[in-house]
């Protein structure tokens, strides 16, 4: 056996890049590769109209093993609907899935609630919508376990994602939301004003952009009472050049952001012409606006989440066109649709970060060979990283302006500064 030398070259660590059509190859090297995607991106981002899709896989990061983000959803899904022993009120109890299995054949621990904590509320919104409407007295009777094990669910996903020690020492997730919108805002004045859709129900995104001084308009109005009015997606923020010829210029980092699947943030109240109100964090978990339902409101998808979905469609399917999906596994149907219709769109883009070797919607969309279709992700820069990751799109992938770069270099004087002030602190005592 040949021991091996400490100087022996490790095997290039390599991702993927596929063009649809592209007959050139689409594996690069690190970190010479990464150059050739970030040219790439950079000539997409100047698209006319650009909008971003960030999913679960975003506000995930793990640590040593540990999660210090959200989980995604099949980890939420799975923890919340393993069975425990007696006592553990938090989650559905041995009397609450003995009746859904008997009353109704649910078995929440069937592998579709496991791995998708979604498909299990779409299940008790439209039961509960069903049962509400009938006349037999043993289906109101019936009532009290779907509407615990709604309200179960909306707490373990309210306490994911506030428990979140966003100003804690390890604030990975925070500053990669932080870094992701430094560089997505200095778009030209002429361009429209970027969108950011997600399907996350935390607020990383708005603590991100609140930190930073960025504006931006998420279809609420208000400042006391702050209450759901999609007309606000249609203002726009602009400063006064000269008072007296009335000249305005488009305000530099002003962003969209619409939250397709709701927010812990969000709350329902029978006040006003609008009803759906935004705090900072809900204090009522029960009543946490979180994914649409087909039972919501007795619609398909009732305000706000029409509403929502409305503007991702109007964005999508317009000429000259990107979207970027990030932390997004194709998993959501009526996401997929949209996708699809802007690929009607002869000068519609896609932009994928995902494992390019996945199945499903992402392996259809492969197999089209699409040149307007573009796939990244492998093997990230070092181990335990992938190229699709969050932290490699935005560290290594998303284009970096000049201004940032200083940004960056007075951020590391100040990290170098800190330890001498905390030294000199503790000498002065």
């Amino acid at each position: 056996m040949i021991a091996k030398t400490v100087d022996q070259e490790l095997p290039q660590r390599t991702f993927k890049f596929i063009r649809g059509g592209d007959s050139d190859g689409s594996e690069y090297g690190w970190p010479t590769g990464a150059e050739k995607a970030r040219q790439a991106l950079a000539e997409a981002l100047n698209a006319k109209n650009v909008a971003f899709l960030l999913g679960a896989g975003c506000s995930s990061y793990r640590v040593g093993g540990l999660e210090v983000g959200v989980p995604t959803m099949a980890p939420l899904a799975k923890e919340f609907t393993k069975v425990r022993e007696a006592g553990d009120s938090e989650f559905p109890t041995a009397a609450e899935r003995e009746l859904l299995l008997r009353s109704f054949g649910i078995e929440i621990g069937a592998e579709e609630y496991s791995q998708n904590l979604e498909r299990l509320m779409e299940l008790l919104f439209s039961l509960r919508f069903a049962l509400k409407r009938s006349s037999l007295s043993e289906a109101r009777g019936q009532l009290w376990v779907i509407n615990s094990v709604i309200s179960k669910v909306q707490r373990f996903v309210w306490g994911k994602c506030t428990n979140v020690e966003l100003a804690s020492a390890n604030n990975s997730v925070m500053g990669l939301y932080e870094s992701f919108y430094r560089k997505l805002v200095l778009r030209d004045r002429s361009l429209p004003r970027p969108w950011v859709f997600t399907t996350n129900y935390d607020l990383f995104n708005e603590t991100a952009m609140d930190r930073l001084g960025l504006p931006y308009a998420n279809g609420f109005s208000g400042v006391v009472e702050r209450r759901f009015n999609p007309s606000t997606f249609r203002y726009a923020l602009a400063e006064q050049l000269d008072l007296t010829s009335r000249k305005w210029s488009a305000v530099d980092g002003f962003v969209y952001l619409c939250k397709l699947h709701g927010s812990v943030s969000w709350t329902e109240d029978d006040h006003g012409l609008f009803p759906i109100r935004e705090a900072a964090v809900t204090q009522d978990p029960g009543k946490v606006m979180i994914y649409p339902t087909p039972a919501k409101q007795n619609s398909a998808l009732g305000s706000p989440y029409a509403d929502l979905f409305r503007e991702f469609q109007s964005r999508i399917v317009r000429e000259q066109s990107v979207l970027f999906t990030m932390g997004y596994g194709f998993g959501d149907e009526h996401i997929n649709n949209i996708i699809y219709q802007g690929l009607t769109i002869p000068t519609f883009r896609l932009v994928i970060f995902a494992d390019p070797m996945a199945q499903g919607e992402i392996a259809k969309l492969r197999e089209l060979d699409d040149p307007r279709i573009w796939i990244i992700g492998g093997d990230g820069p070092e181990e335990d990283r992938k190229a699709h990751y969050f932290d490699t799109i935005v560290e290594e992938f998303l284009p970096q302006r000049p201004s940032e770069r200083i940004d960056d270099a007075v951020k590391r004087v100040m990290d170098a500064m800190s330890p001498r002030r905390e030294a000199k602190k503790g000498g002065d005592e």
